[in-house]
Order: structure tokens, then C-alpha cells, then sequence
């Protein structure tokens, strides 16, 4: 194919590299039988994508969204619009404005240099002939044409929406560094520091996945799973519907009058009944969330309170009727159950096993504080009090400490980070064993891997010049630099280069790193882990869409057009949003707040950074440290996925061959914030969508399971928002219904967070640690 295009190329000289034979290639289809199943394997490249109604839809989506889940990201529980619920909503939004819109094409005529103002002949003269050529196209007429409606609402045009929802709608990681330090550490820093924050740590990851894409979107193995969801669903919707029998309830047959149901039509009535119902657990009978019953016989019992509660417990007691609870680790009808398996066995192994071992043997002092909760302890069993360890220049006091007290985790957060440091080497490891041949061949075949269908249409579209992403690269790296600078963060910039040029997700390297390079600075830690995280999480999510485009046959320069608008409108709404909720809502992160605004994603990362920034990784874990113990947990993880590696080796058909160690170390990473209801109830909805019903009725499961997930999730946002504007956040929360079945679960052991042993006379003593009093100042 590719000789038959050069011969054609050397035949026609007018015939651009831009432009072939698309009947030769219409056979042609991917190598990947996924993406054959998922992606068109033809274009139009005619068909519009940067239209006027494509980035109306697009961009009021966008910003309604982001802020929203800007929003949710301080409540607890709390639902997600996630970018697949937008795809759909977007649909009858761009068709609506297909169908109403003017098909007129207006022409605004251009400013234009009158042409009196040039000589009518050249100049003799080399440099004035230079500057009439140079002005002589500003004195042609020209004009500024487009269509409010250039046609049917396309595939392109979606796509483009859906990009920017990927993009666009997730709160910013930075935005809890800005929290923490304005919250917890009582640093004020304002609405442009945290503008500045978050543009530089999201847009830097941008330009930085543009340089890749030649290695990560461009070759056909680069396949990213994750778009033929969106791909599918895309050609679905923009293809012709036709009635296959399957209805709401499953195969309805096909005689006389029989029909089935439009994914469409099933979306807006799922929709509306998980509005309708989320009335009920979310106002009306608040308990059927934090459906505790057998605590609720029990109130006074820690232990059955530990085991079986909601609110704190480990959720042994499996049920909840609240879909944000269901959903808080992500929605179970959209994760395959393979994982689900592997997540839910770690789940059981450490959290319903390990963690009461631990916790009721009193190992590590665990037992006074209580089982789960986001925030440290101190050793008379109070939140800490970072302000006691804290100078005045909002570093760490070393004396105030040894007066004070060491800082404690409950039992949940401790075997967290336990599993961290274990997963720190078993991902290292793993990779090597089942992946490391695949590696080498990956890196091998992107030298000189053949450009598949998709690249070769593509090559109808101008693609964008590494300078633009090399440009966003430097004005945003250089935008952080501004903001570490002028906000006097004490992050310097060879540390802000750093986090940069070693991004990394696991957490807990992003807090070693910056704990053990600026310790006992807080503020600098967050903003360190911020950049270092975000910039990969950010940049993997602009080269997931790039792929989408490439799939979508979307132009480069529009991918590149609507990523970068769509990132930094956010911004600005994002954080006026979170300005807002602290300015207007009151008692915002406490735990009682009413409207259950309580901060748990902040509260968690306030831990981390008085842990690693505070604190540091020497006192908490070092020698003597009374979580020493974890560091052992670095060698365990390095073996971990041994014996599993060479079992399947010797019995290549055991089921051993599927397990994944990092898997089911990583997939419990969500605890804290999430509790153990958060796991068990989301295993079991999976069982019944990913499993029984994926298996006794493919049919059903295939049209309707993920347009089922997004649409229990819209109905839920809507359903969470119209609720505190109209009843909780006016009259600050006081219109409430006061009645059993709002006020059960709040008189159990499980809601107070009562921990199994109470705190002895003088505090939690541990032999490594002896309080050191504070000298009492003399009198001048």
C-alpha cells in the first residue's frame, strides 16, 4: 500500500502528501481485533469539527460539569460526572441545535488595507520593495465565513465535546494542596495563587504529552482501552438505530408490535428514576445511606459497631441504598470483573482480615484511636494540632513537638501506607517478570512500527508542530515558577524542575521525595506532590484524547484547540468555585457540616502532608519511629509476585495466570477517604451487572450496562444539587426533617468514631517517644 502510494505520488506531481486513494485503502482496518470491533476504519474529512454549536455544547458542558465536580469533590459521599455521562447528554443537545438552528452562511467582510496606499509598480528600491510585498496581501478583500448550522450533528463534532469533558471536568489534584494549606495550616493564599497553581501543574502535563505523541498515539500498538468505550459508543449513536428486540427488561421478541428500547430513550428514564430516588437516602430517609441496621441494634457495641458500621466500620454489613456510596471508588458497571475481583480480594485480605488482627491486638497502639477515620491523632486521642509543631513561619517547631506528641494514624490509614511501601517495589517487579519482553519489543517497534489505516488518514490533516507544545511547556513551567516564587511557598526551583522531570503517581514517592529533600515545610511538600503527580495524571489524560482523536479522524489542530481552551476556561471556574464554597457555605470541612460538606479527599491529603511535610519521614517511619515496622513491607513487596510468576510458568493453564499483585494492592489505594461500605457494596452491584448479568444476558448487558452506569450517575448530580440549593443551603441547613429515620444511624459507636480502648491517664505512651517540656520562660 504504502509503495502504491509513492508510485502514485511519483506519477502526479500536484498529487500532496495530504492526499490518496481512499478506495485502495478502504479494506484496510486495524491489526487489533479490539480496535476493529470499536473504530470506523473510513473518513470524511470534509465533515466539520470546529463549529460554532460544537464548542457552545462543549464548553457550557464543561464548565457546568467542572464545577459541579468541584463541588462533590468536598462532600462525602458524593457522586462524579464523568466525561462518558456528557457524551450523552451532549447528543441531544448538538441534535437539537441541528435541528433549530439557521442552515444561512454569513460573510463579516475584514478590515483590509486600502490599496491607494501602495505603489501601483515595484520599487526600485530592494527594502521598499520588501515592505510593499510584505503589505500588499493586507489590501485584498477578504471575508469571515460560517454556519451557526453547517449540517447534521456529526461524530467529529461529539468527539470534540467529549475531549474536552475528559479534560476539563475532574477537580484539579492541586486544588487540595490550596485547601489544606488555607483550612488546616491557616495560610492564606487567595484566589490568583490558586488560579496559577492549577494552570501550571494541568498544562504542563498537556505540552509534555504532545511531544509523546509520536511514541504513545501515533504507532497502531498504542490501542488505549479506555477510548473504544467512548468509540463505540460514538458510531453507535451516530449510526443508524435499528430496533434489535432488547428492551428495558431484556429480549421482547420480535412479532407484531413487539419493539425494543433506543440506548437514548433507556437514558433518560434510568436517569430519571435515580433523580427521583436519590430523594429518599439523600433527604427523606437519610439512613437508607448509611445503612447501618445492625448497628442500629446494637449502638453501643465498638466492636460489631467497627466491623459491620458505615460510617467508620469496615462495611461488613454490605447493603446501602445510595448510589454515591456505591459509586465513591468509581461505578461498578464500568470496571471489568476481573478487577473487580482482584480489588475486592485485597480488599478482604487487608481490610476485613489483617486490619481487626492489627487493630484489636493493639499493635501500634491502634486500638485507642479510632479503627477508620481521615484525619492523625495525637496521644490523648485528638485530632493533631499542627498549629502546636508549627512556627511562625509555618515550619517545623522540633521542640513544640517533643512537648506535644507524635503523630498517630488509625488502623486503616496505617495498613494504607503499609501497602504502599509494598506496592512501591512489587510494581517494579511485576512489570519485569510479565511485561519486561513486551517492553523491550514495545520500544523496538515505535523506531519502526507501520503507520496502520488510522495514521494514514490522519495524514489528510495538518498535525501540530512540536513548537506549540514546546511553547506550552515554557509559558506554563514558567507560570509555576512565578507561583512558587511569589507566594514564598519555599519550594525552589531546582525542587519544581524536579517534580517535574520525575513524575510519579504513586503517592507515597511523591511525599518521600520532597519530605526528605524540604523537611518540615508542609506547604512546599503539597506543592511538590501536586506537580509531580498532576503533570502525569494530566498529561495521560491529554494523550488518552489525542488517541480519541486519532480514532475519531478529529484534525490534530482542533484536538489541540479544544484540549488547551477547554483546561484553562476550567481553571478559572474550578477555583472560583472552591473561593466561593469557603466564602458562603458555612462550617465547610467540619465533620458535622450539615450538608455533608465535610472535606474527606483534603482531609486525607492534610494527613499525608503532616506525615511527609510536617512531621517527616525520619520521625514517623526512621529508626526507633513507631511505624518503623512499615519499611519491611518495601523487601515483602519486591517477592511478592514471585510465586505467583512461577507457578503460572509450570502450569500455564492454572488460574494462577491471572492474578495481578499490583492489582490488588493498588485497588484498595481509595481507603482512606473510602470506607469499607464503599468496597463491599460496589462489589456487590458489580456481581450482579459484571458477572450474573453479563453472562445470562450478554445482549442486554452489551446495549444498555455502561449507558445504565452514566445515567444513574446524572440522575444522582441532579438529584445532589437541586436538593442543598433548595433545602440545604438556604436558611444555613436548617430545613431539615427531624425523625427516626434521619437520626438512627447517628447514635451508634460506628457515627461517633468511638475507638475499642479508651486513652490511659497522660496519653498513649510510646517507648521510642518521651514528652520533653517546653522551658517555662523567666521573668525579666
Amino acid at each position: 500500500m504504502e509503495l502504491d502510494l509513492e508510485l502514485m505520488r511519483s506519477a502526479s506531481p500536484s498529487l500532496s502528501r495530504m492526499e490518496f486513494d481512499f478506495d485502495a485503502i478502504e479494506e484496510e482496518d486495524s491489526p487489533f481485533p479490539e480496535v476493529r470491533a470499536s473504530v470506523s476504519n473510513i473518513d470524511d474529512p470534509d465533515m466539520p469539527a470546529m463549529t460554532i454549536r460544537m464548542w457552545f455544547v462543549g464548553l457550557l458542558l464543561c464548565m457546568v460539569s467542572s464545577a459541579l465536580n468541584v463541588f462533590f469533590n468536598f462532600r462525602s459521599p458524593a457522586p462524579t460526572i464523568v466525561p462518558l455521562a456528557l457524551l450523552l447528554v451532549s447528543y441531544p443537545f448538538g441534535k437539537f441545535l441541528a435541528f433549530t438552528l439557521p442552515i444561512n452562511t454569513y460573510r463579516v467582510p475584514l478590515p483590509h488595507l486600502p490599496r491607494r496606499m501602495l505603489p501601483l509598480h515595484q520599487p526600485s528600491f530592494a527594502p521598499f520593495r520588501l515592505i510593499t510585498n510584505l503589505l500588499l496581501p493586507l489590501t485584498y478583500p477578504r471575508t469571515l465565513e460560517f454556519s451557526l448550522n453547517p449540517g447534521p450533528w456529526n461524530i467529529k463534532e461529539h468527539a470534540s465535546v467529549y475531549i474536552m469533558a475528559n479534560v476539563s471536568t475532574t477537580s484539579p489534584y492541586a486544588l487540595n494542596a490550596i485547601v489544606v494549606a488555607e483550612v488546616f495550616y491557616h495560610i492564606k493564599l487567595g484566589y490568583w495563587f490558586g488560579l496559577t497553581l492549577v494552570l501550571a501543574t494541568q498544562l504542563v502535563g498537556f505540552g509534555l504529552a504532545g511531544l509523546c505523541r509520536r511514541f504513545l498515539v501515533w504507532p497502531a500498538s498504542m490501542v488505549w482501552p479506555q477510548n473504544l468505550v467512548a468509540c463505540t459508543l460514538l458510531n453507535t449513536l451516530h449510526a443508524e438505530d435499528e430496533d434489535d428486540g432488547i428492551g428495558i427488561v431484556g429480549y421482547v421478541g420480535g412479532g407484531p408490535g413487539a419493539k425494543g428500547m433506543s440506548r437514548y430513550r433507556f437514558f433518560v428514564i434510568t436517569t430519571l428514576a435515580g433523580f427521583v430516588f436519590f430523594v429518599l437516602p439523600g433527604y427523606l430517609f437519610e439512613a437508607l445511606s448509611v445503612f447501618s441496621f445492625i448497628c442500629w441494634a446494637a449502638p453501643n457495641n465498638v466492636p460489631v459497631n467497627q466491623l459491620f458500621g458505615v460510617h467508620s466500620g469496615l462495611g461488613m454489613s454490605v447493603l446501602t441504598f445510595d448510589w454515591t456510596q456505591i459509586s465513591w471508588i468509581g461505578s461498578p458497571l464500568m470496571v471489568p470483573w476481573w478487577a473487580e475481583v482482584h480489588i475486592f480480594v485485597g480488599f478482604v485480605l487487608f481490610y476485613w482480615i489483617l486490619t481487626p488482627v492489627l487493630y484489636y491486638t493493639n499493635s501500634w497502639n491502634l486500638a485507642y484511636f479510632p479503627i477508620s477515620a481521615n484525619e492523625p491523632y495525637d496521644r490523648f486521642g485528638n485530632t493533631y494540632n499542627v498549629t502546636r509543631v508549627l512556627r511562625s513561619n509555618d515550619t517545623f517547631d522540633e521542640a513544640a513537638y517533643n512537648d506535644y506528641s507524635p503523630l498517630y494514624l488509625p488502623a486503616t490509614y496505617t495498613i494504607t501506607y503499609l501497602l504502599a511501601f509494598a506496592l512501591s517495589t512489587c510494581v517494579i517487579v511485576h512489570t519485569a517478570l510479565y511485561h519486561g519482553r513486551t517492553l523491550l519489543n514495545g520500544f523496538k517497534k515505535i523506531r519502526v512500527e507501520k503507520d496502520d489505516i488510522h495514521a494514514k488518514l490522519m495524514r489528510n490533516y495538518p498535525e501540530v508542530p512540536d513548537w506549540w507544545f514546546l511553547i506550552a511547556v515554557g509559558v506554563f513551567f514558567s507560570l509555576g515558577v512565578v507561583t512558587v516564587e511569589v507566594w514564598s511557598t519555599d519550594v525552589p526551583v531546582w525542587a519544581l524542575l524536579l517534580s517535574i522531570l520525575l513524575p510519579i503517581t504513586l503517592n507515597l514517592l511523591a511525599q518521600i521525595i520532597p519530605g526528605t529533600l524540604l523537611p518540615g515545610k508542609p506547604l512546599a511538600n503539597m506543592v511538590f506532590k501536586s506537580y509531580a503527580v498532576q503533570t502525569l495524571s494530566a498529561g495521560t489524560s491529554f494523550v488518552q484524547d489525542l488517541k480519541l482523536g486519532h480514532y475519531v479522524k478529529v484534525p490534530p489542530r482542533a484536538t489541540f484547540m479544544v484540549q488547551m481552551v477547554a483546561t484553562t476556561l476550567a481553571a478559572f471556574v474550578q477555583v472560583g468555585v472552591k473561593e466561593w464554597m469557603f466564602s458562603n457555605v458555612p462550617d465547610i470541612c467540619q465533620k458535622d457540616q450539615p450538608s455533608q460538606l465535610t472535606c474527606p479527599h483534603n482531609q486525607v491529603f492534610y494527613t499525608a502532608s503532616a506525615v511527609w511535610g510536617l512531621i517527616g519521614p525520619t520521625r514517623q517511619f526512621g529508626t526507633g519511629s513507631i511505624y518503623h515496622p512499615h519499611l519491611y513491607a518495601i523487601i515483602v513487596g519486591a517477592f511478592l509476585p514471585l510465586p505467583f510468576f512461577f507457578w503460572q510458568r509450570r502450569y500455564p493453564k492454572s488460574w494462577v495466570r491471572y492474578v495481578s499483585t499490583p492489582v490488588v494492592l493498588n485497588g484498595v489505594s481509595y481507603i482512606p477517604p473510602a470506607t469499607g461500605i464503599n468496597y463491599s457494596s460496589w462489589f456487590a452491584v458489580g456481581f450482579v451487572f459484571q458477572y450474573l448479568i453479563r453472562k445470562k444476558n450478554f445482549a442486554w448487558w452489551s446495549k444498555f450496562n455502561y449507558v445504565l452506569s452514566s445515567a444513574l450517575d446524572s440522575g444522582t448530580v441532579i438529584s445532589v444539587m437541586l436538593i442543598f440549593f433548595t433545602l440545604q443551603f438556604p436558611k444555613g441547613g436548617k430545613i431539615v426533617l427531624n425523625w427516626w429515620g434521619n437520626t438512627v444511624y447517628t447514635e451508634t459507636a460506628d457515627w461517633n468514631r468511638t475507638p475499642f480502648l479508651p486513652i490511659p491517664d497522660g496519653g498513649v505512651v510510646w517507648k521510642g517517644w518521651t514528652p520533653v517540656p517546653l522551658p517555662t520562660p523567666t521573668a525579666t
